[in-house]
């Protein structure tokens, strides 16, 4: 398949700048995959269609203040954004400057904090703290916000750029489809029947990465860890598994695939995949020839996404990272 083929205007007036003034304030377009139907329906509608043969799969990932300013010892102005964290000290990171910095430089940010730069890594660079990396970040850094977010993070995108089940720290990217969700509505969930379970995958900058290729299997996916618990295999066994974002399947099908429950993955999902766990997605709308799109062109069919995604912005649906909500059924 070409990735022309995955293209669509996208009106920069239905890119949600801001969150819903309530978590579950959002709007959700329900796709049945298999007759393509459409329904629009409210968030707060999700509970009345799960029930006791459901089991609802979360990320627990938690986004790290990922974003550092500073500057080169030599005076040049820096942006450091941590993609990973490998150790107490160390990381791997992009760099933005005039001039690339080179191995053996040292980076001053924030409060003054010293970073050496030990070798660069194909886009990234591996760096060391001269302290602990995660207090340096809490202390100096800023909330990762999407590129096409405009506005400069703020005390409310610290709280609502984060799910309210978050609590790994690892992601510099929110699963967003869980950003809807209140405690309220997940004891909602467990009061309908539905079992809840957790994963983590740590969602990495590659998410915001374009396809380049022209060709869709052309495309190499950047690589993220994974966790899925001996537990929430056991929880989703016999239930229809309904996950709650593209980086939750992501790690249930990583998991399914390899036989390993965690470890790191790359997997590519587009048309022709063949899923082996999940039945339903709750995902927010995507970017034109993103390669989250094609994830859900293959769960749910590109013929199916095309139609939803032309409804949704008929409807005036909000889209990106801090707009509405999909939920899509996938054909047995």
């Amino acid at each position: 398949m070409r990735v022309a083929e995955f293209d669509y205007d996208l009106p920069e007036a239905l890119i949600a700048q801001r969150p819903a003034l309530r978590r579950t304030a959002s709007r959700l377009l329900r796709l049945d995959a298999a007759s393509g139907r459409l329904e629009d329906l409210a968030f707060a509608d999700l509970p009345s269609l799960v029930g006791k043969r459901d089991a609802v799969v979360l990320n627990d990932t938690r986004v790290i203040k990922a974003r550092l300013t500073g500057a080169k010892s030599s005076g040049g102005r820096i942006e450091l954004f941590v993609e990973r964290i490998t150790g107490p000290r160390e990381a791997l990171a992009l760099i933005r400057s005039s001039h690339a910095p080179r191995a053996g430089g040292t980076l001053v940010v924030g409060d003054h904090a010293r970073v050496e730069v030990l070798a660069r890594e194909a886009d990234l660079y591996r760096v060391r703290f001269q302290e602990d990396v995660q207090a340096v970040l809490e202390r100096c850094g800023a909330v990762p916000l999407p590129p096409y977010i405009h506005h400069t993070p703020d005390a409310a995108d610290a709280e609502r750029y984060q799910t309210v089940y978050a609590e790994r720290p690892g992601a510099v990217a929110a699963p967003t489809a869980g950003l809807h969700f209140d405690r309220p509505m997940l004891e909602r969930l467990e009061q309908r029947g539905a079992r809840l379970a957790r994963v983590t995958l740590h969602v990495g900058a590659g998410t915001f990465q374009p396809v380049r290729a022209e060709q869709v299997g052309m495309h190499r996916m950047h690589s993220e860890a994974y966790d899925v618990p001996r537990e929430t295999m056991d929880a989703i066994a016999g239930r229809r598994v309904l996950a709650v974002g593209t980086t939750a399947l992501r790690a249930l099908e990583s998991a399914a695939l390899t036989g390993q429950l965690r470890g790191e993955t790359s997997l590519f999902v587009h048309p022709g995949f063949q899923f082996l766990l999940v039945d339903r997605l709750l995902t927010n709308f995507h970017l034109p020839r993103s390669s989250l799109l094609m994830l859900v062109a293959g769960f749910a069919g590109l013929e199916n996404i095309r139609h939803a995604y032309a409804h949704a912005i008929r409807e005036r649906y909000r889209f990106l990272s801090y707009g509405d909500a999909m939920l899509i059924e996938r054909a047995a």
